[in-house]
């Protein structure tokens, strides 16, 4: 089992910046993708940002350009900074982990973290 804890949500400004954080722990061997998610009231879950274990990086249009993904890989820990942040980026941010096992791949999810942009 991996168990994934967030950090770093909270209030932040129109055009202000926050880096979100998110530590593995358990059993983290195999651990090939880890990524965020988030889902704003009324809306479905969107992906944010990933990151593979060799640093291929994939980001959501409506975030490029204002945000940067990583990860250290000897702490299985992903970071995910954003700027320029737009009351629409308002919503629960939520980590992934895929863990690759022998029966195929898991996901595991973190419990999720607020971020909300207001004036």
């Amino acid at each position: 089992q991996v168990q994934l804890v967030e950090s770093g949500g909270g209030l932040a400004q129109p055009g202000g910046s926050l880096t979100l954080s998110c530590a593995a722990s358990g059993n983290r061997f195999g651990i090939s993708v880890m990524g965020w998610y988030r889902q704003a009231p009324e809306k479905r879950r969107e992906l944010v940002a990933e990151i593979t274990s060799d640093s291929t990086r994939t980001y959501a249009e409506s975030v490029k350009g204002r945000s940067t993904i990583s990860r250290d890989n000897a702490k299985n820990t992903v970071f995910l900074q954003m700027n320029s942040l737009k009351p629409e980026d308002t919503a629960v941010y939520f980590c992934y982990a895929d863990q690759v096992r022998q029966v195929g791949v898991a996901r595991y999810w973190g419990q999720g973290t607020q971020v909300t942009v207001s004036s």
